[in-house]
């Protein structure tokens, strides 16, 4: 079995070293990503990092460790991600069983959404477009200057703005 694992990690660098000579030769990275896409003893399947979830080319971790919207964005991109956006109802839920998962309950969450830079437009943190949301009724209602997105509000486990101040859990994702 170690010769087998010593086999193939000895034709995988040389691939590798026959993939950047020939690049640095023709000055084209396109020949490096040509002779992995060929070479299956170096393609690897994409994962996420132990103990994060993966969903629909992401990886989700919930944080139960209560911080404030812009502790938990810093503690996100410590891991290299952001406070997770959201951008249809089956990734919401999705989001909702893994936290349930792990808590047995529904507590309120710090999401990357956030109106602070001007009031009544959303954005996530993590740049991408905020077309979808899960509003609970009467929200957001920037209710005392409230301008970050908690989940799980009320009966129906919805969304609410709240003061970017509270402490809450939260959850991070990125792109594998």
């Amino acid at each position: 079995m170690k010769i087998l694992t010593l086999c193939a990690l000895l034709c995988a660098m040389m691939a590798l070293t026959r993939a950047a000579a020939l690049a640095e030769s023709n000055n084209d990275l396109g020949a490096v990503a040509e002779i992995q896409e060929h070479n299956h003893a170096i393609k690897r399947s994409p994962s996420c990092p132990s103990n994060w979830k993966r969903n629909n080319g992401q990886c989700f971790i919930y944080v139960p460790r209560a911080m404030t919207w812009a502790q938990a964005e810093r503690n996100c991109q410590s891991m290299g991600a952001n406070l997770a956006s959201v951008h249809k109802a089956e990734e919401y839920h999705w989001i909702q069983r893994m936290i349930t998962d792990q808590t047995h309950g529904y507590p309120n969450a710090w999401l990357g959404g956030s109106d602070s830079a001007e009031e009544g437009v959303w954005f996530w943190s993590d740049g991408t477009p905020f077309k979808f949301a899960y509003w609970c009724k009467g929200e957001p209602n920037n209710k005392k200057h409230q301008h970050c997105l908690q989940i799980n509000d009320g009966a129906n486990k919805c969304w609410d703005d709240m003061h970017c101040s509270k402490l809450l859990p939260s959850v991070c994702a990125k792109k594998i």
